[in-house]
């Protein structure tokens, strides 16, 4: 007796066509035409179809699919070098966009190979039913020569031709910033690491460079090539050395993170030794040490942009309108700082451009710039005056914090603040404590959230790195004259509203001192219920109730503190003297800055001298302070900024009339 054959099971998916037509008594052409979403077949019959099919597991051919329909659902992104961040954002925000509409992407990487993208390109339109083409290496005439054989396509970052859909980015704005950020700085030799010379956004940056050092008499450009990767960046450093610049504009983040990389092992001190940019504002820049001041693009949204005029052209439809060339927006980091004081010392020494020197200040105004026009989380605010004989003079920059780390706790704040003469008095993410920035509203726990950044101090454990960071989020900003004010809602870690603020900046010149004033007005609503602020102090670090407004200054050769009656840091550190004065002596100047309190809500001070200049009223100094659920609580600093050194008379003068 034969033993009965077993019985094979099919593998799930793997019912045919035929057997779906004959289960639901039809025809083949018509199972084909209802899984390809024909709206031809009758409702009834289409339910019964899809019924069976489900029922037997029956999943159609892609590949039969698509010679039936003459597509593939499938679009090709080909980009010159899939390592390069900026290029996996672009991808991403493609295959996002893609994929909501049934389509799947594949990547094609050109290896910067510009004599192969041609072959490559053809290549992925053969096997894709459209083309994302991502910064083209390729000449101008042999790009406008393909471009009519693989459409449908968009190129992103080339100049339009206006045939071919194309997402520009005004590279020239974004050198315009980075320049104007380095010439406030003091800095006049810049030098520029070039990028592939095939780079159409490479030739448009140099071109911007050499336009911006063309307007400026005192401005020296050096070029010097490089190329796009972090081993380019970090092959020239020691060419970059002997060039002697004060300020490096990279071609991209890449070669930055190289040339970082390389002057930390040779012990070049960034920025305070060399101040450093880069573009494109890719995942990690924020994130080097020191983080990357650099032009940011919004590159997932470029790829996202791209599916959407890719989109209309697969169905038939007429092509979307190109937009407007996308603005970078620059991203002030820890990279960039003052211009040495050798190289000033230098300047002056041989007649070269020298700071302004303190002159009356007339016309302070603040100048907002949207970023995307009309949302204020990602705007700057720049304060500009008039000085007789200097014209006009960048004051302050107000910045939203957006891209702050989260461990840092994520805040607006002011820098660089400059005097009259040109000397700046903020810095940002110092290596001694990276979460200080500037001039900011921070304070170290509210309802257990964190807004100073860096570690929580917990009793009988020490300083402990929590997940415990929130945000402050600007919701509206208007400017009128040399008042800004801004509303704002402090998020707590989860995302959830914790507080509303009002604030206010005021600025006004000081006609007999050849000085500036500025102040910062805060007014905290407790509209989601009890708030409960505290300190290191109040959890068992003695003398360490830091928390509050906080200006944390520049570096100087020397610093030392004055209060009312007081001198020294021992002296003034916890005190309630209603006004303190940081006068700080650098090679090239001596600047006083005068912070004073309103006269209604006078706190202890925190400062710091030997261990880095800094201080601020401290709201929560020695015990906790509450705000009950509706209420609010009011804070406020004057600071007014002096290009010389104040006696102690003269400055509880100034004080006297600091808020009047």
């Amino acid at each position: 007796m034969t033993a009965p054959r077993p019985q094979t099971r099919r593998p799930r998916g793997t019912a045919t066509i035929a057997e779906v037509a004959d289960a639901a008594g039809v025809s083949r052409a018509t199972v084909s035409r209802v899984m390809n979403g024909h709206d031809t077949v009758d409702a009834d019959l289409v339910a019964r179809v899809r019924e069976v099919a489900d029922r037997l597991h029956y999943r159609p051919s892609n590949v039969a699919r698509s010679l039936s329909l003459g597509r593939t659902e499938t679009v090709a992104v080909v980009v010159p070098d899939l390592a390069n961040p900026m290029f996996q954002q672009v991808l991403r925000g493609v295959a996002a966009a893609a994929a909501d509409a049934g389509y799947r992407v594949l990547v094609a990487d050109t290896a910067e190979h510009a004599g192969d993208e041609e072959r490559v390109v053809v290549d992925a339109r053969m096997r894709c039913d459209a083309l994302v083409l991502v910064s083209p290496r390729m000449p101008e005439r042999a790009l406008r020569a393909l471009l009519p054989e693989v459409r449908p396509v968009v190129v992103v970052n080339r100049d339009p031709d206006g045939t071919t859909p194309t997402l520009e980015i005004d590279y020239a704005d974004g050198i315009g910033q980075i320049v104007e950020h380095l010439l406030v700085l003091g800095h006049r030799h810049l030098l520029y690491l070039a990028g592939p010379v095939e780079s159409a956004s490479h030739r448009r940056r140099l071109e911007a460079l050499r336009a911006a050092a063309a307007a400026r008499g005192d401005v020296r450009l050096s070029e010097m090539p490089a190329g796009a990767t972090v081993e380019a960046g970090y092959a020239v450093a020691e060419d970059v050395l002997a060039a002697r610049p004060t300020a490096v504009v990279a071609y991209n983040d890449l070669v930055a993170f190289g040339l970082l990389a390389r002057l930390n092992e040779i012990g070049v001190a960034v920025p305070g030794d060399l101040s450093i940019v880069g573009f494109d504002d890719v995942e990690l820049a924020r994130f080097a040490t020191p983080s990357l001041t650099t032009a940011a693009v919004p590159q997932a949204e470029l790829g996202r942009m791209a599916w959407q005029h890719l989109q209309p052209l697969l169905s038939g439809q007429d092509p979307l309108a190109d937009p407007v060339p996308i603005r970078p927006r620059l991203a002030v980091r820890a990279s960039t700082g003052p211009v040495p004081p050798s190289v000033r010392l230098a300047r002056a020494e041989r007649g070269g451009a020298q700071p302004a020197g303190p002159a009356p200040l007339t016309g302070l105004a603040w100048r907002l710039d949207d970023a995307d026009g009309d949302t204020a989380a990602v705007a700057t605010a720049d304060l500009v005056g008039t000085s007789t004989g200097h014209g006009a003079l960048p004051l302050a920059r107000y910045v939203t914090g957006a891209d702050v780390p989260p461990v840092h706790a994520p805040r607006p704040y002011l820098h660089p603040v400059h005097t009259a003469g040109g000397t700046s008095l903020t810095d940002v993410s110092p290596v001694d404590h990276r979460h200080h920035y500037g001039m900011s509203f921070a304070v170290p726990v509210v309802n257990g959230t964190s807004y100073w950044g860096g570690r929580t101090f917990l009793r009988d454990e020490g300083p402990t790195l929590l997940p415990n960071h929130g945000r402050q989020v600007p919701t509206a900003r208007r400017a009128a004259g040399p008042s800004l004010v801004e509303d704002l809602v402090w998020l707590d870690e989860d995302g959830a509203p914790l507080l509303r603020e009002e604030r206010t900046l005021d600025a006004a010149p000081w006609p007999d001192a050849l000085a500036w004033t500025l102040r910062w007005r805060s007014l905290l609503h407790a509209d989601h219920g009890p708030l409960r602020i505290e300190s290191p102090a109040t959890n068992g670090r003695p003398q360490a109730g830091y928390g509050g407004l906080f200006w944390r200054l520049s570096p100087a050769d020397t610093t030392s503190v004055l209060g009312d009656g007081l001198a020294g840091e021992a002296a003034v550190h916890g005190s309630h003297s209603p006004w303190l004065a940081f006068v700080q002596r650098r090679e090239l100047s001596t600047t006083t800055l005068l912070l004073v309190q309103p006269p209604a809500h006078v706190r202890p001070w925190f400062v710091r001298v030997s261990e880095y200049p800094g201080a601020g009223p401290a709201l929560a100094w020695d015990s906790v302070c509450d705000v009950p659920a509706g209420g609010t609580l009011e804070a406020g600093l004057a600071a007014v900024l002096v290009d010389r050194a104040l006696p102690a008379e003269e400055a509880a003068e100034l004080a006297a009339r600091a808020w009047a």
